[in-house]
């Protein structure tokens, strides 16, 4: 990896690239400590420290930027939840679903996500600086609530600008970038934080070791299972159109063990942290007795439950991802046929099977990133969670996910430049 990155960095163009992503990831570092006008910071800070599954989620994916409550304070999460609103909407409403087959469709449906992205920013930034209290803001008036909500929303229109720009002319995918630099810039601080309880005595000295060596063991787990596909081969026929012969290669569909990527363990992760907040938020009650002795973060039930959400959720997202129906469809009309299999319905039940069967595959995988690390933290009593939650299956799934990405992209410039001057 670090040797396509000083390759890509001797080629002009790629450099220019490079330069850009690094460019906006700054500005994007610099709006995360510029504080939205009208916020009491400080009485923020002190309030999160109540609302530790509040404050714990959104500073992962915003970089401290919710902590200070900056301009960026929403980050780019609102775009994520509007994406996936999108594309259940697309499968559950037929228009929206013709809509997304047209030659300009993807478009629409991009900039109705957009809107969504940033309706949901609005909803979210008034909401919360109200369930924060009056002692959050210096000035209670409905002018100053309806300034912190367009600042904050603004803050993610503007973060949704920096990773198209990214996108079209940088590096990698933007909106992977800007959540792996929001991750990235925490690990720094978690590590001094770990280091700092271990002199305290608030955590074992065997935190350090147990921690450096289930990250590596979470890095190799990852790096193979992101590296692995399933190729079904496909050969399609000879034609002849006129004096030309088109066809009769040989090619295959590469299928990921992975193919739902973070995203299963993200949205379990969002779930479960759903009743948390609002036992936050509402105080103490029979609920709130039942979670916290049923489902509270280190009992067996919760390491069921969080594995059976990641398994369900990587089930339905693979179904909204693959449409084997349409890939059989595809093959078939371009004259193409998997060897021992006929064309039509029969391929694509084939392609559903094996679809099917990784899906699992790598909803147990995430199933296990997520859960073991935490029971080999709790078997060995290493002590506060909260100061290793940095280094949990999910932010080192999605570094490592982001990296190995934006080095293929790398890589795919590199060959099609060389390409290029070839001819």
């Amino acid at each position: 990896m670090f040797k396509t990155f000083v390759n890509a960095w001797k080629i002009r163009d790629i450099r220019t690239k490079i330069l850009f992503t690094l460019l906006l990831i700054l500005l994007y570092r610099i709006g995360c400590y510029i504080p939205i006008p009208g916020v009491n910071v400080t009485s923020v800070a002190q309030s999160l420290e109540q609302y530790v599954a509040i404050g714990g989620f959104m500073n992962m994916f915003t970089g401290g930027a919710f902590a200070n409550y900056a301009i960026f304070a929403m980050g780019i999460s609102p775009y994520i939840t509007g994406s996936i609103i999108m594309q259940l909407l697309t499968i559950a409403i037929p228009p929206l679903e013709r809509l997304s087959k047209e030659e300009d469709g993807k478009q629409k449906i991009e900039k109705i996500t957009r809107y969504v992205g940033v309706g949901l920013a609005a909803v979210q930034s008034i909401t919360i600086i109200l369930a924060l209290g009056e002692d959050a803001v210096y000035d209670t008036g409905w002018l100053s609530y309806l300034t912190i909500g367009l600042t904050a929303t603004a803050g993610t229109a503007l973060l949704m600008w920096m990773g198209e720009k990214i996108t079209e002319k940088g590096i990698g995918n933007g909106i992977s970038f800007l959540i792996f630099a929001s991750i990235a810039a925490n690990v720094l601080p978690a590590a001094t934080n770990i280091v700092s309880t271990v002199v305290t005595g608030s955590i074992h000295w065997l935190a350090i070791p147990i921690i450096v060596l289930v990250v590596l063991l979470l890095i190799v787990g990852i790096v193979c299972v992101d590296n692995a596909e399933r190729r079904v081969p496909v050969n399609y026929a000879k034609r002849v159109k006129g004096r030309r012969q088109y066809g009769g290669a040989s090619t295959h569909i590469p299928l990921k063990a992975n193919a739902n990527g973070v995203m299963p363990l993200i949205f379990a992760m969002t779930i479960l942290n759903v009743p948390t907040i609002i036992i936050e938020l509402a105080g103490d009650g029979w609920f709130a007795t039942f979670w916290e002795n049923t489902f509270a973060t280190g009992r067996p039930a919760y390491y069921v439950l969080y594995a059976l959400l990641i398994v369900g959720f990587a089930y339905f997202y693979s179904t909204i991802s693959f449409n084997p129906v349409e890939i059989a469809k595809n093959i078939k009309e371009n004259g193409g046929t998997i060897l021992g299999i006929r064309p039509g319905w029969d391929t694509a039940n084939y392609l559903k099977k094996i679809v099917s069967r990784l899906t699992l595959f790598g909803a147990i995988f995430l199933a296990l990133v997520a859960v073991l690390p935490s029971i080999v933290f709790s078997f060995f009593d290493i002590g506060d969670l909260t100061a290793i939650s940095m280094f949990g299956p999910t932010s080192v799934l999605i570094l490592i996910s982001v990296a190995l990405e934006t080095s293929r992209q790398l890589e795919t410039q590199m060959m099609a430049r060389h390409y290029k001057a070839l001819l």
